[in-house]
């Protein structure tokens, strides 16, 4: 990849793909402002005009491109376009926060181990949408959120991070939504950060952290709040 953090060495080149209000996305944005952050995000892409995460991009001078999948006819052109401008910047590695759309085997297999996403649950629990409507729905005691490398399968992959978030009495989804989006901001830049800094391995389609002072890092639990 070509990339690692500390003082003096080559960050790694980040794209991310947004759909909306880029919240995960300015997560990153600010641990790209420390100089020790092992990574520069070089573009941001969406497929929606005027959302709130361009704007998030555009505050910290970070190059943006909307890339809108209504130009295209299929998802095959749709992704050419994205890997053009991808390429254009000179991008090693691309981040989901956010991105609302399926992408093809073929994208995935492009960027195979070069791709991570977030998601708002547990996973393998709770794959798809309407997460938190579900979670309550089924009575679960936590859910949480989830970092892992992009497969073609929806929502599957190895897992880096995870958070464990509880279920409250009287929650809402909303509400709910809301506690598990602050553990999301705390754990997608430190997944990234290891993956940059070659701490996060693939072995057998299971991630190993090394080289971290506390192996538990694998499972976050930051409930507070």
């Amino acid at each position: 990849m070509g990339v690692v953090g500390g003082t003096g060495r080559t960050k790694l080149k980040v794209g991310v793909l947004i759909s909306g209000g880029g919240t995960n996305l300015q997560a990153l944005i600010d641990a790209c402002s420390e100089n020790s952050f092992p990574v520069e995000i070089c573009v941001v892409i969406s497929n929606v005009a005027d959302v709130k995460g361009l704007e998030r991009a555009e505050k910290a001078n970070i190059p943006t491109a909307v890339v809108s999948h209504k130009d295209y006819n299929g998802r095959e052109p749709f992704e050419a376009a994205i890997n053009e401008v991808l390429a254009q910047h000179k991008v090693k590695f691309v981040c989901l926060a956010g991105f609302m759309r399926i992408l093809t085997d073929s994208f995935v297999r492009k960027w195979h181990d070069r791709l991570i996403n977030i998601h708002p649950s547990l996973l393998p629990a709770f794959k798809g949408l309407h997460i938190h409507e579900r979670v309550i729905d089924e009575g679960v005691r936590f859910t949480g959120c989830t970092v892992h490398f992009v497969r073609p399968a929806m929502d599957d992959g190895p897992i880096i991070i995870q958070a464990a978030v509880p279920v409250l009495p009287g929650d809402t989804p909303d509400i709910l939504g809301a506690r598990v989006l602050k553990s999301e901001h705390k754990i997608y830049p430190m997944a990234l950060k290891l993956v940059a800094e070659n701490k996060a391995r693939i072995v057998g389609e299971k991630v190993v952290l090394l080289g971290t002072e506390t192996p538990e890092l694998a499972l976050l639990n930051p409930c507070e709040g």
